[in-house]
């Protein structure tokens, strides 16, 4: 297993970085596509990741036919606990008649069975980033033997098949295997209390710049939707994680008086259930309270009420809400349940505004102190 140079250092200990499925998936497929061109075996092959590291692989079980070439990379996770550590990651690619890289999944590869996910249904689990990354490689080595026709690419986790019943991929409708993950390329190893260290440094910095207001939300869709459709500076957002309790009675020990919680739905209607850590390890009940703001609502039906425990994601119920006419009752219902979580257990002068959006729908409700709080974040 090819280990990193990278690490991080959190609660005084020297902590390795590893690398991604989606890595290994597009290095296995560059040395695929290299062999099959080339006619000759690759033992190692190079990979920039999305982060800007750069990752030096060695290929494994290589199988070399006249028209496919497989091979595999194995997944290291560092010191970060992950029940991929130590899996192969195969690709075998072939030429095709057609022209483009085609990107499909094999064994231990999940398929997506409901809507709302990364991928449409129907589609192999590979993730955004890992197809990407995996198309650019490919096409890499196309253009470097000067091949101008098709490639198919099937990437394949055979150990993936037991692994993924250990999973929440069942639950969210990925069947078959697990899916291939991964933005940065690279995988941090963070415990719980070296995030929280981590997030109280960075409170400390805030309140000795006296500063007494916190602009906070779980992490990068949020930051991204601060960014784009509030008139705020976004770069001034700290980043909860799953954190919400725990970073509020932080800020609160730390004389902060306003705090604007601005967080995806799928993240905040865990709070509505009581939940100020949002982790999966603690639960996933997400279908369940917004199942119970539905059935509060005049005319609910029980069949909408089972459609919506049977979606995968928040964004795919909110579809079905928006389809009955009920999507703003229901999201104004889970609102309020949020306020008054937060409002009962932070108690004292602490004044809590939230904002809850959807990356489909755009913003959904705010509390009715939001505006006022706005203004405290403003752009300069």
């Amino acid at each position: 297993m090819d280990q990193l140079k990278e690490f991080i250092i959190k609660d005084n200990k020297r902590l390795r970085c590893g690398y991604t499925t989606g890595s290994c998936a597009a290095a296995a497929a560059k040395a695929a596509a290299m062999m099959l061109f080339c006619g000759h075996a690759v033992e190692r092959v190079d990979l920039m990741t999305p982060k800007g590291v750069l990752l030096n692989l060695s290929v494994r079980e290589i199988g070399m036919g006249k028209d496919q070439v497989s091979c595999a990379v194995c997944k290291h996770s560092g010191d970060d606990p992950d029940i991929t550590n130590g899996i192969l990651v195969y690709a075998a690619v072939k030429k095709t008649d057609s022209p483009g890289v085609v990107i499909d999944g094999g064994i231990g590869i999940g398929r997506v069975t409901k809507p709302g996910l990364d991928q449409p249904v129907g589609a192999a689990a590979i993730n955004r980033v890992p197809r990407e990354m995996i198309r650019q490689e490919v096409q890499s080595v196309q253009e470097r033997f000067g091949y101008s026709g098709g490639l198919y690419v099937e990437i394949s986790i055979p150990d993936a098949v037991v692994l993924a019943e250990k999973t929440l991929n069942p639950r969210l409708g990925i069947v078959g295997g697990i899916s291939v993950l991964g933005t940065s390329g690279i995988v941090e190893p963070m415990s719980d209390q070296a995030l929280l260290d981590s997030i109280r440094a960075e409170l400390n910095l805030l309140v000795a710049s006296g500063e007494s207001c916190l602009l906070m939300t779980p992490g990068n869709y949020g930051q991204t939707f601060l960014k784009e459709s509030l008139p705020v500076d976004w770069k001034r957002a700290v980043k909860c994680s799953n954190f919400i309790g725990d970073v509020l009675y932080m800020a609160q020990g730390m004389g902060i008086v306003r705090v604007l919680l601005v967080g995806h739905i799928g993240k905040l209607v865990k709070v509505a259930g009581g939940m100020l850590n949002t982790h999966s390890r603690y639960g996933d009940c997400r279908m369940e309270i917004l199942a119970a703001h539905t059935a509060l609502q005049d005319g609910c039906t029980p069949d909408l009420i089972r459609q919506i425990l049977d979606c995968a994601t928040t964004e795919q119920a909110l579809e079905l809400l928006s389809q009955t006419g009920r999507r703003e009752t229901v999201v104004r219902s889970v609102l309020g349940a949020v306020e008054r979580e937060l409002t009962s257990r932070i108690t004292g002068n602490m004044i809590i505004g939230v904002v809850l959006f959807s990356n489909r729908h755009g913003l959904l409700a705010q509390t009715e102190n939001v505006p006022e709080l706005l203004g405290h974040f403003q752009k300069t």
